[in-house]
């Protein structure tokens, strides 16, 4: 027989799944927490049933004989102690992070437009390897303009920056950006200056015949685990010293301070912020500073290591989708007298973790 002991009153009762107490439609709470009694306590408890028959306990709460309906079910999955927090999807614990050989006896994250866009299965499999590994490379995308906002509609909503919903990523006579010139492109964060940084990133391949202008991706949650086995303080220093990011041209001013490293209140890895041609001056006193550039680089240089960084080409009709705070993404340089040109557009994690969820409540009740 399950125990309600461990159960604290408030947090019981907070969970009522009752139609006085919940939305029956929705779910959501018709109570504030201050409306509860405050002197709450559990007066009684039987066995009961649901209305679906399915055993359950019965609590009738005192000063206000609340009568409240909990599925051994949910008791089980819940109650303090009988499980760990499931986390929101967005930390390393709910990630496969991995280095060239480990993604390379696994397989590429791949698939076809045309799967991809007709059969659910494949489209919440090409959903989950964004979640779990980071990226997914979608092949035999349609090479037309704007075709990357199609793209990022068949699994939530575009993002509009300073750069318009899409931006364009071709060599250009007057750059703000060095993204826009053939300039060689270290492994980096887009946008580390916005707050909330945009979550996912979409190239779409139009045409790459230039001499050199290759991809890199590199899992930042693992490079970051490194540091923190390899260089504990190196890694303690990068998660607490805010870094001034900035970007600033004609039309636009943007910043945001916060660590390279980015954690959760259970000190789990939840976000990378790294690129250095958006870092600011640090104010901060001097034997911080030394402490943060030393940790700075050591961070920079696991990044440069060639068994961290996967390497590939992208071709016309090649469209790469990842999750910009988790993976940094690099290019080689290429001869500006080249024909390359991508589309780029941004998007929101949780729009895809939606998607894939409702894909697999459709899936487990087919």
């Amino acid at each position: 027989m399950l125990s309600l002991a461990s159960a604290p009153p408030l947090w019981l009762r907070d969970n009522c799944p009752c139609s006085g107490c919940r939305n029956p439609r929705n779910g959501q709470k018709l109570f504030q927490i201050t409306e509860l009694p405050a002197a709450l306590a559990v007066d009684s408890v039987q066995d009961t049933t649901t209305a679906d028959g399915d055993p359950a306990r019965e609590v009738v709460w005192a000063p206000d004989g609340h009568r409240s309906v909990y599925p051994d079910a949910w008791l089980d999955a819940h109650l303090p102690g009988t499980a760990l927090a499931p986390g929101d999807g967005r930390t390393e614990d709910d990630k496969d992070l991995w280095d060239v050989a480990g993604l390379t006896g696994r397989g590429f994250p791949e698939a076809d437009w045309a799967a991809y866009t007709t059969d659910d299965a494949v489209r919440a499999a090409a959903l989950d390897s964004v979640l779990r590994l980071g990226f997914v490379l979608l092949r035999g995308v349609p090479v037309r303009d704007r075709q990357v906002l199609d793209v990022a509609r068949t699994f939530g909503y575009v993002r509009e920056t300073n750069y318009g919903p899409l931006f364009e990523v071709r060599v250009e006579a007057d750059p703000n950006n060095l993204a826009f010139t053939g300039a060689r492109i270290t492994p980096h964060t887009d946008n580390p200056y916005r707050d909330p940084v945009p979550t996912l990133q979409l190239l779409h391949c139009l045409t790459n015949a230039a001499q050199g202008g290759d991809s890199g991706l590199v899992d930042g949650f693992h490079a970051a685990s490194l540091l923190r086995a390899e260089d504990p303080e190196a890694y303690r220093i990068l998660t607490r010293v805010p870094v001034p990011f900035a970007f600033a041209d004609d039309r636009t001013e943007l910043r945001a301070h916060r660590p390279l490293i980015g954690t959760d209140p259970a000190g789990r890895i939840r976000e990378i912020r790294f690129n250095n041609r958006s870092i600011g001056t640090l104010h901060q006193p001097a034997d911080v500073l030394d402490a943060f550039y030393a940790a700075y680089r050591r961070f920079g240089e696991l990044l440069l290591r060639g068994e961290l960084q996967l390497d590939f080409r992208l071709t016309p009709g090649d469209c790469l989708v990842f999750d910009n705070t988790r993976l940094l993404h690099a290019r080689t340089a290429f001869a500006e007298s080249g024909d390359r040109h991508l589309q780029g557009a941004y998007a929101d994690i949780d729009g895809l973790a939606s998607t894939l969820a409702v894909l697999r409540r459709k899936e487990s009740t087919a």
